[in-house]
């Protein structure tokens, strides 16, 4: 399978990132997040999580360090040459830390000053005290974790497509769910037809499971095991996400079953005023703090304050396991500024645990020029089936 993403965009990535590298005073950058590999090279696997390494230079040169499952995965998936994969074999007392150094030592990197990606996934604790202490008295080596991730936060004309096409494996699957959704529907044979939508439709596993809760449940915003079926007064909570090449696009919904009583409304209208306000909020310049406090101002005027949640979304992107929040997030005093071309998940979330009620609206939106695009075709209307 080729690169999804043209031979001159993928050159104009590395370009980018090597310019950032040399910028920030550094040599190289050790690559550990799975989202940073894919973004330069189109490398993609979930062997991230065993221990491996992108080795970015100044120059833009790559060097993948990874286990020999991913040697095939590497070669089939990515732009890098045979010369640029490096692999270390399972073994009964293997030192991969130690054969990274090696290889950096190969490259002529030894002495250097290395960016290290170490807020990842694919460098867990105890690889890391391994590997720090092979690069002391290496190298000189700093923190660079959100390096790669400022520059993947501006999506170019391609990646915008492939977000525009999650989000219509989204609605996709939202639609499944407004189909199956009445009293006595079991919650798996909804699950099952949303994610068959997605698959249907060319897409991916999303980077989390997609949450569904109904009842209780229904204030939950975390996948739990265990289905039930729905009641004949019941409430759904799904939050959900079309994937397509990595890209994602969540949506997030609070389906009644039955009646709609006065609370569920009260807290519809809530969530649709907030996620107007934030939307209207929302266009480059502004800072992510800001757009938290048009969602706040909302919900704390309507007296929902000690229901609402702590942020109000985050960036959108190719991610992967274990979850498909790409940061940044929208919470108070958030000074970071929104650029056009960002892609954000909005959600709106009420979650009463006095009355048991849940409330919750959600969608994908791209910042443009002047303001913002919802990129789902679902209308923000109450869902109420008998």
């Amino acid at each position: 399978m080729p690169v999804h993403f043209d031979a001159a965009e993928m050159r104009a990535r590395r370009q980018t990132v090597a310019t950032s590298i040399a910028n920030a005073g550094l040599d190289a950058l050790l690559v550990f997040k799975q989202e940073s590999m894919y973004y330069l090279t189109g490398y993609d696997t979930f062997g991230f999580s065993l221990f491996q390494c992108l080795i970015v230079d100044a120059d833009g040169s790559t060097n993948l360090f990874t286990r020999l499952p991913d040697l095939r995965q590497a070669q089939y998936t990515s732009d890098l040459t045979e010369q640029q994969i490096h692999i270390w074999r399972d073994r009964e007392g293997v030192q991969p830390a130690q054969e990274l150094r090696s290889l950096l030592d190969h490259l002529g990197l030894a002495g250097k000053r290395f960016g290290i990606e170490l807020d990842s996934y694919g460098l867990k604790a105890a690889a890391w005290r391994a590997l720090e202490v092979e690069l002391t008295g290496f190298c000189v080596w700093e923190d660079a974790s959100q390096l790669v991730d400022r520059v993947r936060a501006r999506k170019s004309d391609q990646e915008i497509v492939y977000a525009r096409r999650a989000a219509v494996l989204a609605d996709d699957a939202w639609d499944e769910a407004v189909r199956l959704s009445c009293p006595g529907a079991f919650e798996g044979d909804i699950l099952a037809a949303m994610q068959g939508a997605v698959f249907k439709g060319g897409g991916d596993y999303a980077g989390n499971e997609f949450i569904i809760g109904s009842g209780p449940a229904a204030l939950l915003v975390r996948y739990h095991t265990g289905r039930r079926y729905l009641a004949h007064e019941d409430q759904l909570t799904l939050e959900f996400a079309g994937a397509y090449r990595r890209y994602h696009a969540a949506m997030m919904r609070t389906l009644l079953i039955g009646e709609v009583d006065a609370q569920h409304q009260q807290m519809f209208d809530a969530c649709v005023e907030a996620l107007h306000a934030c939307m209207h909020t929302l266009r480059p310049g502004v800072s992510m703090g800001e757009v938290f406090s048009a969602h706040a101002d909302v919900m704390d005027a309507r007296s929902y304050a000690t229901h609402r949640m702590a942020a109000c979304g985050y960036g959108m992107g190719a991610v992967y396991n274990p979850l498909w929040v790409d940061p940044p997030m929208f919470y108070a005093g958030n000074p970071l500024e929104v650029e056009s071309r960002n892609v954000f998940f909005l959600h709106m979330i009420l979650a009463n645990s006095d009355t048991g009620h849940a409330m919750s609206l959600g969608q994908t939106v791209l910042v443009t020029e002047h303001g913002c695009e919802s990129l789902s075709r679902s209308n923000l209307e109450l869902v109420c089936v008998a």
